[in-house]
């Protein structure tokens, strides 16, 4: 699904989002899962996501070969959407250049589903965004936390990611990040069709 935009000079032709908490006592929980996957993003690509602007620690750099912000609103989770409607309306960016990466209590540690527009499901992180860039037309990149067992989901999305489980972070966040990149250069349909997957062993459909 090829998006045209209207960008400014040599700016940003995408704007790249993770979604979570500001502050140390966050760090490497569930819910900042989008953070580390703008993190990898940045290491990877040798980008700085440091610059306060906007409400957000951004860093502007070549993403697969295209010019690229990232982002990291710190605005806390349920009000990231102002300070990502205020990147686009710098940028001059149509929120179909939009690429949202956040956690998913809908599905299992280690799956990953990307989805071009459509409801919040109840994640409020991403009601927040809908409002602000008010629609819904903008890529999301859905990153599996479901626990094992049931739990406070309040509490369980804000705990530290268990031991058991970093183990298998540092190879999510890499297919996290080949799945932006090809979002990029080939499309939403195709990098759906090519990076979407269910974790090992979960057999319910999402």
């Amino acid at each position: 699904m090829a998006v045209e935009a209207q960008v400014v000079g040599d700016g940003p032709s995408w704007l790249i989002a993770g979604l979570g908490n500001p502050g140390p006592e966050y760090e490497r929980t569930y819910h900042n899962l989008g953070f580390l996957a703008i993190d990898r993003l940045a290491e990877t690509a040798s980008i700085r996501v440091s610059r306060p602007e906007c409400k957000a620690l951004a860093g502007a750099g070549v993403i697969a070969g295209v010019p690229a912000l990232l982002a990291k609103p710190q605005t806390f989770m349920n009000l990231s959407g102002g300070s990502l409607q205020l990147l686009l309306a710098k940028y001059m960016l149509p929120p179909e250049r939009l690429i949202l990466i956040y956690d998913e209590l809908a599905l299992d540690w280690g799956s990953l589903r990307i989805r071009y527009k459509g409801s919040a499901g109840g994640h409020n992180g991403v009601t927040s965004v809908i409002r602000g860039v008010g629609n819904d037309r903008f890529i999301r990149v859905r990153l599996g936390v479901r626990p094992e067992h049931p739990a406070n989901m309040t509490d369980y999305v804000l705990s530290k990611i268990r031991k058991a489980q970093v183990e298998t972070l540092d190879s999510i966040l890499d297919y996290t990040r080949l799945a932006v990149e090809s979002i990029i250069t080939e499309g939403v349909e195709k990098a759906m069709t090519k990076y979407n997957r269910r974790a090992q062993g979960a057999n319910e459909e999402q």
